[in-house]
């Protein structure tokens, strides 16, 4: 199973979107998706989940760290 994400903030900000922007998929096997995936090039990504917002960062230690 491929899940497409779409990291589009720009509608916000009125900005161009950046390549970390941009419409990418990633292999899901599973429920398992590999974290590579979700962090290729980025240190961070955001998490719509109903009406919040989340953030989910790989810190220098490689830890991943979830915020609202």
């Amino acid at each position: 199973m491929n899940t497409t994400t779409n990291e589009d903030d720009s509608s916000n900000t009125g900005a161009a979107p950046s390549a970390a922007d941009s419409k990418r998929q990633i292999l899901l096997a599973g429920n398992r998706l590999d974290s590579r995936d979700l962090f290729a090039g980025i240190r961070e990504i955001t998490i719509a989940h109903g009406d919040e917002i989340y953030r989910l960062r790989l810190t220098a230690q490689n830890k991943l760290i979830l915020t609202k």
